[in-house]
């Protein structure tokens, strides 16, 4: 008797939109990549055009420049950044007995870290450089850690928020701050003629492809931990 065929059951779309998104990300990175390193040269010359404009509107807004300069050293810092999440991790862990989940968020961000600092010294991208400058950084320009940390830092503090059944009203206010931030963290840093616009874009796309990948494993090992109305805490 021939034992009949089991086909593996299907993913649920949710999970086949995940895995899709999960490979655009992973592609745009991998161009962004490839282009930047290679210096190709039309987007090089975008770049250049978009950079001397800003840096023209900076030294003549000097006010809005100012205004630029603490927003992205103090409140989109990627340090800022990293101590919210662990001030969030801490909150999983003693209020939310959630050890797992906390220690999965400080690996992500930290990891992070890693991750951007091995592809700035391995791509090793000069920062703009400007005889009058308005600012100045460290390291090598691709990609843009403060992008990066702020799409990966406010894209998994969204997901926790849903995850642990956040008000409407909180997540609707969480994810308009997480807007401004993602998007302005990336225009000051244009702005202040430190990084250029694709050190920017990729900082966006890397950093929304390791949320991605971070939810999916979560998901993996915790696939039946949803915390829920009345349930016990979730790790």
């Amino acid at each position: 008797m021939q034992t009949p065929r089991l086909d593996s059951p299907p993913r649920p779309p949710r999970t086949r939109a995940a895995l899709g998104l999960a490979w655009t990300l992973a592609v745009c990175s991998a161009l962004l990549l490839v282009l930047v390193a290679a210096e190709w040269r039309p987007l090089i010359d975008v770049d250049t055009r978009i950079a001397r404009t800003t840096h023209r509107w900076a030294i003549e807004r000097t006010g809005l420049t100012q205004a630029f300069r603490v927003l992205t050293d103090w409140v989109w810092d990627p340090w800022t950044m990293r101590l919210s999440c662990a001030a969030v991790a801490l909150w999983l862990g003693l209020r939310r007995d959630a050890w797992w989940t906390a220690l999965w968020l400080g690996a992500t961000v930290a990891l992070t870290a890693l991750l951007q600092q091995v592809l700035k010294a391995s791509v090793g991208r000069e920062r703009p450089v400007w005889p009058d400058p308005v600012d100045s950084a460290h390291y090598a320009a691709f990609p843009s850690g403060h992008a990066m940390t702020a799409t990966v830092v406010c894209g998994l503090l969204l997901w926790l928020l849903r995850r642990y059944g956040a008000a409407p009203a909180v997540r609707a206010a969480a994810l308009a701050v997480a807007v401004v931030s993602v998007a302005g963290v990336g225009l000051t840093r244009v702005w202040l003629g430190v990084h250029w616009t694709t050190d920017v874009v990729a900082g966006w796309v890397m950093g929304a492809l390791v949320v991605c990948l971070a939810v999916a494993v979560h998901r993996r090992w915790r696939p039946d931990r949803t915390p829920s109305s009345g349930a016990a805490p979730a790790s």
